[in-house]
């Protein structure tokens, strides 16, 4: 795709896209936004097991993306502690212990079966991660790791599929382990991303909050929403920023427009 547009400014939208997204008001029924959040972690589960370790490229782009992976070293060599909230099967984990010798990972998911995958994995060593099953609304992350211990936390494509009455949660529980002065590095999908313009009548759940077909959800975030979020858990703003690009399909001839938002907040 062509080169990312960075800035605090949302995506325009063409008329038809004004005009499509204005025509879907009807939100889906409340028993069934509520049989939807009951059966999320069972969602999540069923997508894994139909598609296995397959679905998402491994991402190669993080510690380039995110100097504070390097940069927040105090001195060379310096074994670094990451919590990824949200691993999946690894495609972040793996190649950030492949690329770095001196970091340890705390790693979990809310899919039982994303972390079996992870512990399969060749990769996989008990002496340079620790991964656990974990809801991030609702159980508690220092019984797994110790408070004020983490370098770095990634919240990487997650929070977008946890409730948006439940985001805060996350946030006041990663809290908790993250060390004064350091930061959660922050990147899910933005307004107006090709994603949400593709969803189909009957999808929406809210304000930006969709239902994939496969009962898995995802909010589209603006940077003003995000950063109300972090301040209420007490963080402090350090970046929070639109990244836009272009996709290229050549066989199909198609430019979609991707919208992310990438962005840091420090604990003071």
């Amino acid at each position: 795709g062509a080169s990312p547009a960075t800035g605090r400014r949302a995506r325009s939208l063409s008329p038809e896209e004004a005009e499509k997204l204005a025509k879907e008001q009807v939100l889906v029924p409340e028993f069934k936004q509520l049989k939807l959040e009951k059966e999320a972690q069972r969602n999540w589960d069923l997508f894994y097991k139909r598609n296995g370790t397959n679905f998402f490229k491994d991402r190669h782009w993080t510690s380039r993306e995110f100097q504070e992976l390097r940069a927040c070293r105090e001195f060379a060599d310096q074994t670094l502690t990451i919590l990824e909230a949200g691993c999946g099967v690894g495609n972040c984990l793996f190649p950030l212990l492949e690329e770095d010798p001196h970091i340890f990972v705390y790693a979990c998911d809310f899919s039982p079966r994303a972390v079996e995958y992870v512990k399969k994995n060749a990769l996989y060593s008990a002496e340079r991660c620790k991964v656990f099953q974990c809801d991030l609304t609702k159980d508690d992350l220092l019984e797994n790791i110790p408070a004020d211990s983490v370098d770095v936390v990634m919240l990487i494509f997650v929070l977008s599929a946890i409730h948006p009455d439940k985001m805060r949660l996350v946030l006041k529980n990663i809290y908790k382990v993250l060390k004064p002065g350091k930061c959660v590095l922050f990147r899910d999908y933005g307004l107006y991303d090709h994603a949400m313009l593709r969803f189909k009548s009957g999808s929406k759940l809210g304000e930006n909050f969709y239902v994939r077909q496969d009962g898995t959800r995802s909010y589209f975030f603006t940077g003003e929403f995000l950063c109300q979020l972090f301040n209420a858990e007490g963080y402090e703003q350090v970046v929070n920023e639109y990244v836009q690009r272009e996709t290229v399909n050549r066989k199909e001839d198609l430019r979609v427009p991707r919208v992310f938002l990438q962005s840091k907040f420090r604990k003071p």
